[in-house]
């Protein structure tokens, strides 16, 4: 009775539903490591990771805006894709003396400034960009100024101009990769770009060789981001957002919390194999 018992409490974890799956032991073991991790480095910290193909969600300051640096960048890409979709532009409209291809590609894996202004400026400016997020009810992401004037602007870490929170962030990059946006197309290849970055292989890279990621950096004085993608070992993938202000060693800080999500959520799609396997053996039994 005691072994029936012990499975039924299994399969009761396998099936619950998402929207409860944040109280289940696994994530809350997962969130009381990070909360550990980030307690005992200096800054403030802001971190979340979200589950693609179940909705399970994990967060540390999740609510709290941080700037964005160049991981603004996502944004003025997926803007950039949806007017290519529409039929307004084109990846090979010469912007300058560039296609928008070149620019887009030295925006993502190269973090080009200069690249970033130009493709902002031809979509019709920083506001331009707001309303394309707005549009798509991207909620908590906030774009003011191009790159060049938030560089000239004195420097203030806590100013909500060009800010999103860590949740807004992921939600974001469940939005664009859902398919109510960009297309099959357009998003494989924002996400073969996103692949190619080049910048910040400390941050997300830092600890996870090997593992597909797709993402883009931020970098201020006194401030470190990356966002992006994970890919688990069953092939399900995670959107995840580190941002990191103040403090000392904060490409370590996310290395180390990317590898925390990481092993979380990979011990948490073992346990429902595992669940899925003892309720197949039940009903084998039976």
């Amino acid at each position: 009775m005691r072994v029936i018992a012990l499975l039924a409490w299994i399969l009761s974890i396998a099936v619950a539903s998402p929207a409860l799956a944040a109280s289940s032991p696994h994530l809350q073991s997962l969130e009381q490591q990070l909360s550990s991790l980030l307690a005992a480095r200096s800054g403030d910290v802001g971190v979340a990771a979200l589950d693609l193909a179940t909705g399970e969600t994990i967060a540390i300051n999740g609510d709290k805006a941080y700037p964005m640096a160049s991981t603004m960048k996502v944004a003025v890409a997926a803007a950039y894709l949806d007017q290519v979709e529409a039929g307004r532009r084109t990846l090979d409209t010469r912007i300058g003396t560039q296609s928008a291809r070149a620019l887009l590609e030295a925006m993502m894996i190269h973090s080009n400034n200069n690249a970033t202004d130009a493709l902002i400026g031809n979509l019709g400016g920083p506001r331009a960009i707001q309303d394309w997020l707005d549009h798509n009810n991207i909620r908590g992401i906030r774009v003011d100024r191009n790159i060049a004037r938030l560089l000239a602007d004195k420097r203030d870490l806590w100013d909500l101009r060009d800010s999103a929170s860590p949740v807004a962030m992921v939600q974001m990059l469940r939005s664009l990769d859902k398919g109510n946006i960009l297309t099959a197309s357009s998003r494989a290849y924002l996400l073969d770009v996103m692949s190619r970055c080049a910048t910040g292989k400390n941050r997300i890279r830092g600890m996870l060789d090997g593992v597909p990621i797709a993402h883009k950096t931020g970098t201020l004085n006194n401030y470190t981001s990356d966002v992006g993608y994970l890919t688990l070992p069953d092939g399900r993938r995670l959107a995840v957002a580190f941002f990191a202000r103040g403090g000392t060693d904060r490409p370590t800080t996310i290395a180390q919390a990317a590898r925390t999500i990481y092993d979380g959520f990979t011990g948490w799609v073992r346990s429902i194999a595992f669940s899925d396997s003892m309720s197949r053996a039940i009903s084998t039994a039976n």
